[in-house]
C-alpha cells in the first residue's frame, strides 16, 4: 500500500484544462490514456491549425495585411507585444496573432478581459485560439516561465469603444501595469503601431444604458450594422491593415524585485504610447487609400 502511495506521487499529474498524454518518469508505469492537446491556459494547437486555415482568406484576401519589422520580434524567448487596439470587434487581435504565427511560426497568447472567458462558446473558442485572462500572474507565467510570446492592448476597451471622430488617436495605456509586468519578468517590450483597425469597424456612437442593462463593457452602434443590417454586427470592413514592428524595449532592472518605482513605471508606459502614437501618425501621412493602403 505504501509503495502505489509513493508511486502516485512521483507521478506529475497534467494541470492543463483538459489533460494531455503525461510520461510517468517510470519505465514499467502505463502511459497516461487521456489524449488532448489543449494546454493548462486552453490553447489548442489543433483548434489553431483550423483557425489559421479559416482565418487566412481573411487575413491575406479581406485585410491584405502588410507587416514591417517583424524580423524584430525573437524567434526564442519570452516578449511582451504591445499594440494600438480599435474597432467595435476589434480585428487588430487575430490579425496580429494569425500573422505571427504564420510568418514566424511561434504561438502567440492574447490577453483579454475575463469578460470574454464568460461568455458561453465565445470564452471557449477564445480560449482555445490562444486567449488568456489578462491577470498579471498570468501573463508573468507565459512570460518569465514559460519563454512565450503574450499580446497585450495596455488603452484596454477605450480603444474600441471610442468614437469614429477619435480614430487613431491613442487612449491612456492604463497605469503602466504591463510594463511592471515586463520588468518583473525580465523581457522586452516590442511595440506595434497598426492602422486599418478603425476602419473595420467604425464606431458611430455608444449606448451607455443598453451596455449597463446587458452586463457590457460598451455597446456600439456601428457604420456596419447601418450599412449590412444584422450582417455588420459580425462582418468587418475590408480595410487593409498595416502593421510595424518598433524596437524592442528593455528595462536595465533585476527581474522579480518585490517592488518596482511607480514613476519610472508610469514614465516608461507613457513613452511607448507617445512612439506608437507618432508611428501611427507617420503611417497614416503615407497611406492613400483606407481600402487599397
Amino acid at each position: 500500500m505504501t509503495d502505489r502511495r509513493a508511486a502516485r506521487t512521483d507521478e506529475k499529474p497534467s494541470t492543463a484544462v483538459v489533460p494531455i498524454r503525461v510520461a510517468s518518469g517510470r519505465e514499467d508505469a502505463p502511459e497516461d490514456p487521456r489524449l488532448s492537446d489543449v494546454d493548462e491556459w486552453g490553447r489548442s494547437e489543433r483548434f489553431r491549425a483550423l483557425a489559421r486555415s479559416l482565418y487566412e482568406p481573411v487575413y491575406s484576401k479581406w485585410f491584405r495585411v502588410r507587416w514591417d519589422g517583424l524580423e524584430k520580434i525573437p524567434e526564442e524567448g519570452g516578449a511582451l507585444l504591445v499594440a494600438n487596439h480599435a474597432g467595435a470587434i476589434p480585428s487588430d487581435a487575430p490579425v496580429i496573432m494569425h500573422g505571427i504565427e504564420r510568418e514566424l511560426g511561434r504561438p502567440v497568447y492574447g490577453l483579454a478581459d475575463y469578460f470574454f472567458r464568460t461568455i458561453p462558446v465565445v470564452g471557449t473558442l477564445w480560449a482555445r485560439a490562444g486567449g488568456v485572462s489578462a491577470r498579471p500572474a498570468n501573463a508573468y507565467r507565459l512570460l518569465r516561465e514559460q519563454g512565450q510570446l503574450v499580446l497585450d492592448f495596455p488603452e484596454g476597451t477605450k480603444g474600441p469603444s471610442k468614437s469614429f471622430t477619435d480614430r487613431y488617436q491613442l487612449r491612456r495605456f492604463g497605469r503602466g501595469g504591463f510594463v511592471e509586468i515586463a520588468m518583473r519578468a525580465g523581457v522586452p517590450i516590442i511595440p506595434i503601431a497598426v492602422t486599418g483597425s478603425e476602419e473595420t469597424m467604425p464606431v458611430l456612437f455608444r449606448l451607455p444604458a443598453v451596455a449597463k442593462a446587458l452586463g457590457l463593457p460598451y455597446f456600439p452602434v456601428t457604420a456596419n450594422v447601418l450599412a449590412l443590417g444584422p450582417l455588420g454586427v459580425l462582418v468587418p470592413f475590408p480595410a487593409k491593415f498595416s502593421l510595424r514592428v518598433l524596437d524592442p524595449v528593455s528595462f536595465d532592472v533585476p527581474p522579480d524585485q518585490e517592488r518596482y518605482s511607480k514613476s519610472r513605471v508610469m514614465d516608461e508606459a507613457e513613452r511607448i504610447r507617445s512612439v506608437i502614437q507618432e508611428s501611427v501618425y507617420d503611417m497614416l501621412s503615407s497611406r492613400r487609400s483606407v481600402w487599397f493602403g
